[in-house]
């Protein structure tokens, strides 16, 4: 057990809100990068003289490197100083925008996306195990409400600035502007964060890392797949079988282990399983809805990158202002009058955009972006706190390596399914509505996805009928 572990920031109000700023920076500049490219791909594609399948990898990489380094954050978290680790992760997170921001060719912007998702990936589970850890159980859910500021609002609105920058100063620019903010975020680190976490001498098992980066690595590229390949394709099928077959190879090992490279026996815990279900559904539904939103502006409506990230902006402000107090909300109140009401937002936005039509005003959409941005608002970091609570302190890293790694999958799959469902409903009608088809695949896409809110609902119909105390569930 590590001796030096300091307290201080724990127990000392001023030093626990310098670290957790130090983790909203990071995190914001962090998540920013993981939709950013969004509105920026085609002038990407047209710089580095490639195909918009092969620029779809600087998303779908990057979503698949983020899967594979997930799951060894528990490890990270446990064997190492908070302080180095975090510190760290930072400078590898620096380091992959510098050479996207150089990059001459394809190749070598892929390799510094990598390297992005790998310092993200150990920042994303820090901090909201640092979160859980520095605040005292009464304030978690508020201080985990305004962290899902940034990493739920920050994702949304890089859009917004991305399409901005684009169009004004060019699309490197995204990564010095990333880079000056993490920068600034590693002084202040080291001028700031203790070692806030246990730390143990655990050993670095090969094979479970193996076997872990061949599941989630599988299911996450088959899924990101399915959209150039489709369902039946070889490059689509083969990686889901190998990732299929990894996850019973990688859970049964975990069973059998007396210390788990990941502990999946968290899962029978009833609370955390729902919650974690609950936020692989969300998070199913919210990447699949940034992935349509810029798309029905461009593609369908035929306006600029700069409009489609102006209408995603009201949704991102939504989200910025109810997150922290929703935070609040479950401190007070618990998880299901969240969860019912974040379920019914969802379901009532998303079928109101299966009613648009092609004349129909684009700030329709951004309306309805905003009912929506609010219910994922009330339900992204209470899920996490109420699962997380729900669990030995001790299995927190474990806890929230495995929730992030699921949650990340759904997204990529929410993307993917929820492109497929709008190109096959497109072509399905493109020879009786001609132009109209677009929108007609929209709808049918966003009607999916309200269908997909109905499963979230159900999750709160199983939460209210819990017989456990008011105090723990309600």
């Amino acid at each position: 057990m590590q001796k030096d572990m300091d307290k201080n920031v724990i127990k000392d109000p001023k030093k626990r809100m310098l670290v957790f700023i130090n983790i909203m920076i990071a995190t914001i500049a962090s998540s920013m990068l993981a939709t950013a490219l969004t509105t920026a791909l085609p002038p990407i594609v047209k710089d580095l003289n490639i195909s918009i399948t092969m620029g779809q990898w600087l998303t779908s990489g990057y979503s698949l490197a983020m899967a594979i380094m997930m799951p060894l954050t528990a490890f990270l978290i446990n064997r190492f100083p908070t302080k180095k680790l975090y510190c760290s992760a930072i400078i590898i997170f620096i380091v992959g925008l510098m050479i996207c921001c150089m990059a001459p060719t394809f190749p070598i912007m892929m390799i510094g996306r990598i390297v992005q998702a790998s310092g993200n990936g150990i920042l994303t589970s820090m901090a909201q195990v640092i979160t859980l850890s520095i605040f005292p159980s009464e304030k978690k859910g508020s201080a985990m409400g305004w962290y899902g500021l940034s990493v739920g609002a920050a994702p949304v609105i890089a859009p917004t600035i991305a399409g901005i920058m684009v169009d004004q100063v060019g699309w490197r620019m995204i990564f010095v502007a990333a880079a000056v903010i993490m920068v600034i975020g590693l002084v202040y680190a080291i001028a700031v964060l203790g070692n806030v976490l246990d730390n143990e001498a655990v050993k670095f098992d090969i094979s479970s890392f193996v076997l872990s980066a061949i599941a989630f690595g599988g299911v996450t590229l088959g899924i990101g797949n399915i959209g150039n390949y489709g369902l039946i394709g070889m490059q689509t099928y083969i990686p889901l079988i190998l990732g299929i077959v990894g996850s019973v190879l990688f859970v049964r090992k975990q069973m059998q282990l007396k210390e788990p490279f990941l502990d999946v026996r968290i899962l029978s815990n009833r609370n955390y399983a729902i919650s974690v279900i609950g936020s692989m559904l969300l998070y199913f539904i919210m990447m699949g809805s940034s992935i349509l939103l810029p798309l029905y502006v461009q593609q369908v409506k035929g306006l600029s990158a700069t409009t489609s990230g102006l209408v995603a902006l009201p949704g991102s402000l939504a989200m910025a202002i109810i997150s922290p107090f929703a935070g609040k909300l479950f401190d007070k109140l618990g998880i299901k009058i969240l969860l019912f009401s974040g379920s019914v937002c969802l379901i009532v936005s998303n079928l109101c955009m299966y009613f648009i039509t092609q004349d129909t005003s684009v700030w329709f959409a951004a309306v309805f972006n905003v009912v929506r941005s609010v219910a994922i608002g009330c339900l992204m970091m209470p899920l996490v706190t109420w699962g997380a609570g729900s669990i030995d302190a001790r299995k927190t890293s474990h806890a929230t390596a495995l929730l992030t790694s699921l949650r990340t999958i759904s997204g990529a799959i929410g993307s993917a399914v929820f492109v497929a469902v709008m190109t096959v409903a497109t072509s399905y009608k493109v020879k009786q509505l001609g132009d109209d088809a677009s929108m007609y695949g929209m709808n049918v896409a966003f009607a999916t996805m309200a269908a997909s809110s109905l499963l979230l609902f159900a999750v709160a119909v199983v939460v209210s009928k819990d017989k456990k105390s008011k105090k723990e569930i309600n």
